[in-house]
């Protein structure tokens, strides 16, 4: 037992009091966040993270929902802002901001705001978060340019573990220094005033709860908890066998040499308990700026096969040794560009845990459409107001076939957490555009006893001339593969209709200049499926049919089920086709 607990004399209730409060104040934060921000990536696709962090950066608790691949990456920004003032030059009031993607790694556009939390004078911790702001300047309005941004300052405004309120007094010139460099300062900035709220609030909680139980009890209880999760987690990986076991996909290429893979390999080691994740196989470090700085692959993965229901807290982590090389293409040195850091890390996930796959065969599914989704990201000025717009949205794709049962639909990545896409309603109402459709992609779920999720198309038209980021998603080649004789996914792209052209075009483009009442198409891949399509349930394929989620013609050639005219199973037919398809499968 840790020395901590012994000397607070922690009991079980007070345990399990402070084992709940420590989340809800993360989930607190959240909601007061998503109530007072202002920009609709925040309060409806909810693209953020709140938490509680130590001064040694390890991770005390995160909201329920949280960005998922922001859980990695918050530790070190508090390490490195600690060793940049030192733990006494932190003073109650203060309030840092950061961005620099040195340490952070990540986007500009996520911008990370934290506030020391003081009890009777001792720095106890930090309550941070982490939220996508609409812009940052430069090329980041949106989600940012595409794959052929060259550097970090063409994308944005880089915050270097910066002060915007020192000893409770704000820093009137910085501010005016981010106010006159982005676009849309109302919501940046109302959404930084939000991410200090919400840190406040926090901290607030924090201290009431020291006060409430008392500082030993309470540094107790956080080492406890942690010690309890890591407990759990080796568990579930000593229930697994000992080996080596690896995987390996690929992107096209990164989007400026095209041609080039861009590798992806997990060799997963178990031994006694603990997990080695070693991604040193995968590609080094590019000009294209799909570059990032973060083990969020690594930690999501085993997050998931270990405690997924389970709060997230440092000991979540303990039992698990990470092997990224610097110079890797998620451990890129600075400057290297990242403005789309962030997409191959659901890849990244998939292929770790396919590697697990012949060591939990009951529990690990198909890929799933592993991009962060189709974004919507449309932009320009209304010539009816002279304001500038900017359109945000997410659209989920389908994930992976699973032991038990079929994949989800239109869901958003692993790594995503609680976000979700804008409502309809919502985008409509702000921006000058029009939703024509939005529905499931027949035949885009791969086929299997349990088939992959479907992805979505999303038809949308804007009303008046503005900019679309088009950029092709690169996992043609390599689509949402299957398990066990499952067939891969469809897979992702976007397509440009201009006004007087009954053709689609597939443009592959940042900020791309279109007229009004041009119309894009935003499609998201399928999950693969997870089995031999013909021993699924014919009667499960005839409702597949019937619902519009498989076409007639994939029910015959993908499953071997024959329907006719009324959609009914002809039996005699069914039995002949998929005894003629195993036997070819066989001889292949």
């Amino acid at each position: 037992m840790d020395a901590r607990v012994k000397e607070a004399n922690l009991d079980p209730v007070t345990l399990e009091v402070i084992r709940n409060a420590l989340p809800a104040i993360s989930n607190e934060m959240a909601a007061d966040l998503q109530r007072t921000s202002y920009n609709m990536m925040i309060y409806e696709v909810r693209d953020y993270c709140t938490a509680l962090v130590d001064v040694n950066g390890d991770l005390i608790s995160q909201n329920v929902g949280g960005v998922s691949h922001f859980v990695a990456d918050l530790g070190v920004l508090i390490t490195d802002g600690v060793k940049r003032y030192g733990a006494n030059g932190f003073k109650p009031g203060d309030v840092l901001i950061t961005n620099h993607q040195a340490v952070a790694g990540q986007h500009l556009n996520n911008v990370a705001i934290y506030v020391p939390c003081f009890f009777e004078g001792e720095l106890m911790m930090f309550a941070i978060v982490r939220a996508h702001w609409v812009d940052i300047g430069g090329l980041s309005t949106g989600f940012g340019a595409g794959p052929d941004v060259a550097d970090p300052w063409l994308e944005g405004l880089q915050l270097d573990q910066l002060k915007i309120y020192d000893d409770g007094k704000p820093d009137e010139t910085l501010y005016r220094v981010i106010r006159d460099n982005i676009r849309f300062p109302e919501s940046s900035l109302g959404d930084m005033k939000s991410q200090i709220a919400a840190c406040r609030l926090g901290v607030r909680r924090m201290e009431e709860l020291y006060r409430k139980y008392g500082r030993p009890t309470v540094v107790a209880a956080i080492a406890q908890i942690a010690e309890e999760t890591q407990t759990k987690c080796r568990n579930v990986v000593s229930a697994l066998k000992d080996g080596v076991y690896q995987a390996e996909s690929s992107f096209d290429d990164d989007g400026v040499l095209k041609d080039d893979p861009v590798r992806i390999h997990a060799k997963v080691t178990i031994a006694r308990g603990s997990m080695t994740i070693d991604l040193s196989g995968c590609s080094r470090e590019r000009k294209a700026a799909i570059n990032s700085r973060t083990l969020a692959g690594a930690r999501v993965a085993y997050k998931a096969i270990t405690a997924p229901l389970e709060p997230v807290n440092e000991g979540s982590f303990r039992a698990l040794n990470v092997i990224i090389p610097e110079g890797s293409i998620m451990m890129a040195r600075y400057p290297a560009p990242m403005v789309n850091w962030s997409s191959i890390v659901p890849t990244v996930v998939d292929t770790i845990l396919t590697a697990l796959a012949p060591a939990m065969p009951d529990r690990v599914p198909a890929a799933h459409h592993a991009l962060l989704g189709g974004a919507v990201v449309f932009f320009g000025v209304d010539p009816k107001t002279g304001r500038r717009f900017v359109v945000q949205s997410l659209e989920g794709g389908g994930w992976g076939g699973r032991p038990s049962e079929d994949g989800e639909s239109g869901t958003v990545s692993v790594c995503q957490g609680d976000v979700r896409n804008g409502s309809i309603e919502g985008i409509e109402l702000k921006c000058p555009v029009l939703v024509e459709s939005r529905e499931l992609r027949t035949d885009s779920g791969g086929a299997g006893r349990f088939r992959g999720g479907l992805g979505i198309d999303l038809t949308v038209r804007n009303l008046v001339e503005g900019r679309w980021n088009l950029n092709q998603p690169r996992r043609v080649k390599c689509a949402p593969w299957g398990l066990w004789g499952g067939a891969p996914g469809g897979t992702a792209a976007y397509l440009l209709g201009t006004p007087g052209r009954n053709e689609w075009d597939m443009v592959d483009a940042s900020r791309h200049p279109v007229p009004a009442h041009s119309r894009v198409v935003v499609r998201t891949g399928g999950g693969g499926g997870w089995g031999k399509p013909v021993a699924r349930d014919p009667k499960r394929v005839q409702w597949d049919v019937v619902e519009g989620l498989v076409s007639r013609e994939a029910a015959r050639e993908r499953y071997g089920v024959v329907l006719n005219e009324a959609n009914e199973i002809d039996e005699a037919a069914t039995r002949a086709l998929r005894q003629r398809l195993e036997a070819q499968a066989a001889g292949a």
